[in-house]
């Protein structure tokens, strides 16, 4: 696991938000990350399937950074399918 364990949810969530990313119902977000052993999987569930609870992510009026996301995705080593997906998504609710 190496390097996979060094870097936290907080840290990705905040990379995320820099690169002007809204997260709606972050505390729940935050809550449930914290919970989770893999909390990266527990991301790419949440970011698929959070509405329910009110978690959602949202370009921001700003603009999202494209770029920074994908830095984001890549310091965090998530998989590149995940952040199409997440990018995607982001494109549609704007």
């Amino acid at each position: 696991m190496g390097s996979l364990s060094t870097e936290s949810f907080d840290q990705f969530l905040d990379s995320l938000k820099q690169a002007g990313v809204e997260i709606s119902n972050e505390c729940e977000l935050r809550e449930r990350l914290a919970e989770a052993q893999r909390w990266r999987f527990a991301f790419a569930t949440l970011a698929a399937n959070g509405r329910p609870l009110g978690i959602r992510f949202q370009d921001s009026r700003s603009g999202a950074n494209e770029a920074d996301i994908h830095l984001a995705f890549t310091r965090f080593q998530f998989p590149a399918s995940l952040e199409s997906a997440f990018a995607a998504s982001l494109r549609a609710s704007h």
